[in-house]
Parts: C-alpha cells; sequence; structure tokens
C-alpha cells in the first residue's frame, strides 16, 4: 500500500495509541489489588472472565449496575482533584447492586477524554481501583477512549459497570409490611446527585473552587469533593444477619422517590425528620440557595445515603451491627398503610 500524500498518522488526528497501551501496564497493579474469588484472568484480554463456581455460587442470578459520577466532574476536572472521583463511581454502581441483595463482584470502567494524559488517567483508575478494594469486588475490565474533537483536552467522562450476584430467592425487596421499621446510615455528605443545583449555588454565592468552604474547614472545591459512602460490606452483613426486608440506596430524588422504590403497593413510610442531623452543607446549600425542604428532600441525600427496612423485633440488632461496623445509623420511622413519605417534623 502506498503511503497517502499527507503523509497523517492517527497520533497526528490526536488519539495516541502508544498512550493507552501505557496507561493499561500504569494501573495493572491497582486492578491486581482488587482480585478475589472468581477472577480468571488479567486486564488485556478482549472480554473479562469470571466463574461464578469459584466465587462460591451455586444456583446464582446476576444482577446489574450502571452509573455515572454527573456533573460532580466538573469540579474535579476544574481543580485536578482526581484521586477519589473514581470511588464516586464505583459507589454509584454497587451501592445500587447491594439494594437487590446482591453481592458486587467484578466491575468494568469507561474512561473518554479529549486528550490521554497518563498521569491523570493512572489517577483517576487508581480511584476506581480502591473503590472496588473497599467493595470486595474485581476490577476486571474497562475501556479508555481518547476523543479530540468530542471533549476538550482536560475534560473527561466516567461510567461505570458493576456485575454482582446472589442465591436464587434471596432478592430484595421481600416481606416488606406495616410496622417494619425504617433505619438510615448516614451519608459523607452531597455523594453524587444534585451537582448541577449546587454548582448554581455556588455561582451565585459567588465562590470559587478554591474559596474556604463555608461548612467546612476546607476549601470549597475539595469539600465538595468529598466521595460517595461505600454501604456495600456492612449492608451485605445485616441481610446475613436476617430480618432486612429491603435496601434503598438514596441518589437522585432523594428519600422522597427512592424509599417508595421498595414498597410494595398500598404502603408508605413515616419519617421523622427531626431523627438525625442536617450535614452542614446542606445547610448552606438551603440557606444560600433558597431552597425549600421539599426541594431539598428531592434533590439531594439531605445526610441520609441508605435506608434499610427492617423487621421491627430485629430492629436494634440490626442497628447495634450496623454501628458496630462504623455506620452511623439513626431511626427514621415506619412502614406504614397508605401511599408515598409522609414527613413530621423538619430538617435541622
Amino acid at each position: 500500500m502506498q503511503e497517502g500524500k499527507n503523509g497523517l498518522s492517527y497520533a497526528q488526528a490526536g488519539v495516541d495509541i502508544d498512550a493507552g497501551n501505557a496507561l493499561v501496564d500504569a494501573i495493572k497493579p491497582a486492578a491486581k489489588a482488587t482480585a478475589r474469588p472468581g477472577v480468571m484472568a488479567g486486564l488485556g484480554g478482549f472480554g473479562a472472565l469470571f466463574d461464578l463456581k469459584g466465587a462460591g455460587y451455586h444456583d446464582p442470578i446476576l444482577v446489574a449496575a450502571t452509573d455515572g459520577v454527573g456533573t460532580k466532574l466538573r469540579i474535579a476536572i476544574d481543580t485536578g482533584t482526581l484521586d477519589t472521583i473514581g470511588i464516586d463511581l464505583v459507589a454509584m454502581c454497587v451501592n445500587d447492586l447491594v439494594c437487590q441483595g446482591a453481592e458486587p463482584l467484578f466491575f468494568l470502567d469507561y474512561f473518554a477524554t479529549g486528550k490521554l494524559d497518563v498521569g491523570a488517567a493512572t489517577r483517576i483508575i487508581n480511584g476506581i481501583a480502591e473503590g472496588c478494594r473497599l467493595s470486595g469486588c474485581a476490577l476486571i475490565g474497562g475501556e479508555t477512549a481518547e476523543m479530540p474533537g468530542m471533549y476538550d483536552a482536560k475534560d473527561f467522562d466516567l461510567a461505570g459497570f458493576a456485575v454482582g450476584a446472589m442465591e436464587r430467592g434471596t432478592d430484595l425487596p421481600a416481606g416488606v409490611g406495616a410496622g417494619d421499621v425504617v433505619l438510615g446510615l448516614a451519608s459523607d455528605g452531597v455523594h453524587s446527585n444534585g451537582y448541577s443545583l449546587v454548582r448554581k449555588v455556588v455561582e451565585r454565592a459567588g465562590l470559587s473552587w478554591e474559596s474556604p468552604a463555608p461548612f467546612a474547614e476546607a476549601s470549597l472545591g475539595a469539600a465538595l469533593l468529598a466521595p460517595t459512602h461505600l454501604y456495600v460490606k456492612p449492608a451485605l452483613a445485616a441481610v446475613r444477619a436476617g430480618g432486612v426486608h429491603a435496601l434503598a440506596h438514596i441518589t437522585g430524588g432523594g428519600l422522597t422517590e427512592n424509599l417508595p422504590r421498595v414498597l410494595p403497593e398500598g404502603l408508605g413510610a413515616e419519617i421523622d425528620l427531626t431523627s438525625w442531623p442536617l450535614p452542614p452543607v446542606f445547610g448552606w446549600l438551603a440557606a444560600e440557595g433558597g431552597l425549600e425542604q421539599a426541594e431539598l428532600l428531592k434533590t439531594f441525600n439531605a445526610g441520609i445515603g441508605m435506608v434499610l427496612v427492617v423487621d421491627a423485633a430485629r430492629a436494634d440488632a440490626l442497628a447495634d451491627l450496623l454501628a458496630q461496623a462504623g455506620e452511623r445509623v439513626h431511626r427514621l420511622g415506619i412502614v406504614s398503610e397508605g401511599t408515598g413519605i409522609r414527613y413530621s417534623g423538619a430538617l435541622a
């Protein structure tokens, strides 16, 4: 084949295959550190293999979840704070999986950018590996896409794909009934939802990401990049202890929309808004943005990142188990006849 008259290469078009190969080599140690029973091969194949029998399952049902990080990425990009955004990505997927009663087994990521910076990408994917390690799932594959013309040079996007399993007949929700107790596990801040509104509030306040946070001893950018809490291991321990009827990951839609997703038709919940403290970040967002309480409860987690609906007779024992695992547990209310969430009291 004759050389074209312009002598162009893929690298001249903005895509550096060698940089992609260097990234794979750079992240192999982090991915290897997430290995668990069932993993059959390392990075580099056209597909990733996983042995369910090797993971200890006899009659498994697979559960899959996918998500991204949303416009929280904008803060990470603008501040160059890249080490924990991967934890957010993993958490948004595996926290959903556990709500079905499934154990996360493996994770794959998709990383797209305008210009591949191997150092920056390594920091991001090392964060993904850390989220996987903390969740007990293996990072067994992914895809890196260098896309000049689609993204500015330093911009990037992330998506994650998690697969878990459970033994047949153990899926949740199951057995939810009136009188069940609603336990809430505290969040670590805004997590990964509502950042378009967060950024609008910051803009209105005339602050920069380097400004001191009005609600924490850190820069505003650093405070708002606190990673999403990983609930997998404590939640699974509670499920295996018995008495958990449902779990709800409180993401976009807040308590108002996510808790009803796990309640059977004809049942709602009575929630006491004074039963947990509102974290300072939400108090600041509400005051600075003039947010109504209903908006706060529907857009953000408002301090509760995961909810467990449990048998009333097991509520105290499960709360103790979760507290011993390091969770901040709050008794939010009860399941009752009716529909929707009925709030009493006020966030404070």
